[in-house]
């Protein structure tokens, strides 16, 4: 089943807004039907062309791309693990084991088995992330309002560590330069937000360039975190009872609040789980396990053992990570640290890009503007304004709060959050989608609901402290999201009451044919069903008709891309008209021209330069009485005036475009 492609409301467009069924109207140009998901769960690379480009290359990119947020948690990770502990002055060797033994079995855990092995498996045709997997669980449930919900308020989350991950990782990097002299501490601050604001301003290069980049620069990362921490193991090997899950479950029995509290920065080290899960669409799942197993988990065990060894050796140790680094060595550590927090941001930076447009595609979200950035994966893609918005959110939070210690308050909430809710969905479609017994799937996925609920309270202890940032972020994000969804139903229920049935226009066209020109004319329209309004405005003021008029449907499927063969169909329904249904998957960009040139295998023949295509452009103003408040019909109206033009959304040619004008109240 389809759901609308996602429109503008304002700008030039189809006809009427079309909602979805009942988990939750969507916006757009389609047939409103329910959005129900289809797809596989395991082609991981269906539909892409991730083959093209070599698995060497994938498995380097994947690791700049995919694997440098959670390779840069040694940063800070541990040493705000082992704050509670020190709280009270005297740290004791099996406080230091426990932490380091909590954040292995974290890694473990969580990332390696949850997500590595078994969310990368439930990909929606090669597509990751929160809202793909929203999809599948719909369509397990036939549809859900709660799983539409529990999508939502997951993206929103999304966001909030979007925005925070970059402020908190090139802070923690650039804060190096204090131990190499006291005297650059008052440059911290500035280096930080200059960086930030090189590395969105390079992203409209795509992420092929950036991974190309910053890969091997990843791989040098890994490979010196591991060589940091050899001599500090080598001068502690006891450090390696951590490796035994009983040390981490005695520090949490034996340290009551004192735990929880610790727990919630443990949860630093698994940060970047979700954006791993979210990138899947850009490079495939085979290389980012690989490199998970084969480089990255090995290096950051290494590491997180390294700083715990230098710890139990030296307890004074503050900042144990760089400490772990030769005095020669200080600088190039810091140099190579800040590259990595870069790379770090660029993981859930692209995965804000991808989460992006499925919310477009499934009519969370107006229309905004789509780049394609690599001719050889389909879901690397650029969207200018989310970047914008973006890095303004970066830069304000770094200026806030001014050290990474501040903003590790701040971090954990949104990612705990999104995770608590991934490991729920993953549980319905383990249950009803792979059709596993209740209690298999409870067996798989309950362990992990448990421990993120375990981190999801600690975190929730600093919420005054910092934690409040991600929640406004994505409070903020559910308000628009949800005004844009009940704006666009409102919108589509009062257009409905004036529509006339095609079918009848058509027959009276018949019985009283206008004057016929030359050429072909597409109408898009939301309701295939409705005679467009453009096509009724043509015939009020032209009085003129095409030779061939074509009332165009677009439809998003909730697969990641549509079936070759579904793609376009037609249905002639009279002399002059003709129904053509397209069907896009949620994380393509439709292109009506190109696509309409598919219909020559069945006879239709299609001239771009002698065909025009009308959309109907609508002015919003806010009604008396509305089904939102005032405030509400303000927002959704902003939100469609600054939503990109329909003509750019379906690539049609500018020179080919006629809009008509009409006014409508929401």
């Amino acid at each position: 089943m389809t759901q609308p492609v996602h429109p503008s409301v304002s700008a030039a467009q189809p006809d009427a807004a079309q909602p979805a069924a009942a988990p939750g109207p969507a916006s757009g140009e389609g047939g409103g039907k329910a959005a129900v998901p289809a797809g596989a769960l395991d082609g991981a690379e269906a539909g892409h062309d991730h083959a093209k480009a070599g698995f060497r290359t994938l498995l380097v990119g994947c690791i700049g791309v995919v694997y440098g947020d959670i390779g840069t948690s040694p940063l800070y990770a541990f040493r705000e693990a082992l704050a509670p502990a020190r709280a009270d002055n005297v740290l004791l060797a099996e406080e230091v084991v426990g932490t380091v033994s909590l954040i292995l079995w974290a890694l473990f855990l969580i990332v390696t088995v949850k997500y590595v092995i078994i969310l990368l498996r439930m990909d929606n045709n090669g597509e990751g992330g929160i809202l793909s997997l929203m999809a599948l669980a719909r369509k397990a449930l036939g549809g859900s309002r709660t799983v539409f919900i529990l999508g939502l308020l997951g993206a929103s989350l999304f966001y909030g560590d979007s925005v925070i991950t970059p402020a908190i990782s090139v802070l923690s990097a650039v804060e190096g330069l204090k131990l190499v002299t006291p005297a650059l501490e008052h440059y911290v601050l500035p280096i930080t937000v200059a960086i930030v604001l090189a590395l969105f301003l390079v992203q409209s290069h795509g992420t092929e360039r950036v991974a190309k980049f910053f890969g091997p620069i990843m791989v040098v990362w890994f490979l010196a975190l591991a060589a940091a921490a050899v001599p500090a193991i080598i001068v502690s090997p006891s450090v390696f009872q951590a490796l035994n899950p009983w040390h981490a479950v005695h520090y949490l029995l034996g340290h009551g609040s004192g735990a929880l509290i610790a727990l919630g920065a443990v949860f630093l080290a698994v940060t970047g789980a979700e954006a791993l899960f979210a990138d899947l669409g850009h490079f495939g799942r085979r290389p980012i396990q690989f490199a998970w197993i084969g480089l990255v988990f090995p290096c950051l065990a290494l590491n997180y053992l390294g700083q715990a060894a230098l710890v139990l050796a030296k307890p004074e140790t503050t900042d144990p990570f760089y400490q772990l680094v030769p005095e020669w060595g200080l600088i190039p550590m810091v140099i190579l640290a800040t590259l990595a927090t870069v790379t770090a941001s660029q993981a859930v930076i692209t995965g804000a890009f991808s989460l992006s447009r499925q919310a477009i595609q499934l009519g969370l979200l107006p229309r905004l503007e789509i780049r394609h950035t690599s001719e050889s994966h389909s879901g690397q893609i650029f969207l200018p304004q989310i970047n914008t918005l973006l890095m303004i959110g970066v830069v304000v939070l770094a200026i806030l709060f001014r050290s990474s210690s501040a903003l590790a308050s701040a971090y954990g909430i949104a990612v705990t959050g999104t995770m608590l809710l991934t490991a729920s969905l993953s549980f319905i479609v383990l249950w009803r989608y792979w059709k596993l017994s209740p209690i298999l799937a409870a067996a798989a996925i309950m362990p992990f609901i448990v421990i993120e609920f375990l981190f999801l309270l600690s975190n929730l202890l600093k919420v005054f402290e910092g934690g409040y940032v991600p929640l406004l972020v994505a409070g903020c994000l559910i308000v628009l999201m949800w005004t844009w969804v009940r704006g666009v139903t409102i919108l589509f229920n009062k257009t409905r009451k004036t529509d006339v049935p095609l079918i009848e226009l058509v027959g009276m066209l018949e019985k009283s044919p206008p004057h016929h020109v030359r050429g072909t004319a597409v109408f898009l329209t939301s309701d295939p069903e409705i005679a467009p309004a453009a096509l009724l405005h043509n015939l009020k003021h032209n009085k003129v008709l095409h030779e061939k008029n074509v009332v165009l449907t677009v439809e998003t499927v909730d697969t990641p891309r549509s079936a070759a063969a579904d793609k376009v169909r037609i249905e002639p329904i009279g002399p002059h008209f003709y129904k053509v249904v397209m069907k896009f998957g949620y994380m393509e960009t439709p292109n009506i021209p190109r696509t309409l040139t598919l219909l020559r295998r069945e006879g239709f023949k299609f001239d771009i330069m002698a065909t025009s295509f009308f959309l109907s452009r609508r002015s919003i103003r806010p009604a008396a009485h509305s089904g939102m408040p005032l405030w509400q019909d303000k927002i959704f109206i902003t939100l469609a005036k600054n939503a990109n033009d329909a003509t750019d959304f379906f690539q049609i040619p500018t020179g080919r475009v006629v809009e008509v004008g009409t006014q409508v109240t929401v």
